[in-house]
């Protein structure tokens, strides 16, 4: 590759981008730590990987959540520089540095409420709007990711599994350290904020590919193109059993559309193959709806 292409490449981000990812990164790690402070660490109730453990080792030795949060978390700063890259290593060391800091001002704080059940709930979703954040902005909060990212290139298991299996034994050193209700919540708390870092990740305006294979591909796509104001795209393919050559209609749309273009399908043709699949972000092209008459 040659040196302009490299350039090409590693192109340098615009100043507003670096503001707003800035700005992102902050507001996440910020969230974050409110949910720590003034949610689950008051009531016992933990986070996973790295966070988890930190909260368990500060709660044993007495000394600041924040501190073992950066130190413990230093090592993968160093990991996903060289696995990574820079930009993610920079972002993640300044989101730790944020989380730290925070978690430390936010302590004396009294919790906002005390309830079990509306402490999990809604301090697993702020954490999971905090960590979505950051991730969606190129950095993250907790190495244990990255950790899972090494294992998984020398073991038959994926990035998710080992996520999952360092997480079922910080929750069951929790129920030993703290109680098993409070484990038990803390599972709860992690699955919500799960779900909500999808939901950053994945907005709640999620659109949906399809791709169709029929015979009456273009009164299908004419249809689509009249009664959802959405463009299609025609590819050819070929059936690998029978050899015939295949028009196949690609077309994007939201999920609130899924019901309406099903019905479009069946019009035309009952047998239609069709393969629905999520599609996190959508840039560029003729993606932007009509208006309908």
């Amino acid at each position: 590759m040659s040196q302009l292409a490299v350039e090409k490449v590693h192109r340098t981000l615009p100043l507003k981008e670096k503001i707003k990812r800035f700005l992102t990164i902050t507001i996440g790690a910020l969230l974050m730590a409110v949910a720590l402070e003034l949610f689950l660490v008051p009531n016992a109730i933990l986070d996973g990987g790295i966070v988890g453990i930190s909260i368990i080792t500060s709660h044993l030795i007495g000394l600041p959540l924040g501190l073992f949060i950066f130190i413990l978390n230093l090592p993968f700063f160093f990991l996903g520089y060289k696995q990574i890259g820079k930009s993610f290593a920079l972002s993640t060391l300044y989101g730790i540095a944020v989380l730290s800091i925070a978690t430390a001002f936010l302590h004396p704080i009294p919790p906002f409420i005390e309830e079990k059940f509306l402490v999990t709930i809604f301090g697993g979703a702020i954490l999971g709007l905090g960590v979505g954040l950051v991730i969606r902005y190129g950095g993250s909060l907790d190495g244990s990711e990255i950790l899972a990212i090494l294992i998984s290139g020398k073991t038959p298991f994926s990035v998710g599994e080992i996520v999952m299996v360092i997480n079922f034994f910080i929750f069951i050193v929790a129920g030993f350290v703290f109680t098993w209700e409070s484990a038990m919540y803390s599972v709860i708390a992690y699955f919500i904020a799960f779900k909500a870092i999808d939901i950053v990740q994945l907005g709640l305006d999620e659109s949906k590919s399809v791709w169709i294979i029929s015979d009456q591909y273009e009164e299908i796509g004419d249809a689509i193109n009249a009664r959802l104001g959405r463009g299609v795209t025609y590819l050819s393919g070929e059936g690998a059993y029978t050899g015939d050559d295949k028009k196949v209609i690609f077309v994007v749309i939201t999920r609130l559309e899924e019901y309406k273009l099903k019905d479009i399908i069946n019009h035309y043709d009952e047998s239609a193959f069709v393969a629905i699949g999520n599609v996190s972000e959508v840039k560029g092209g003729r993606f932007k709806k009509r208006d309908i008459h």
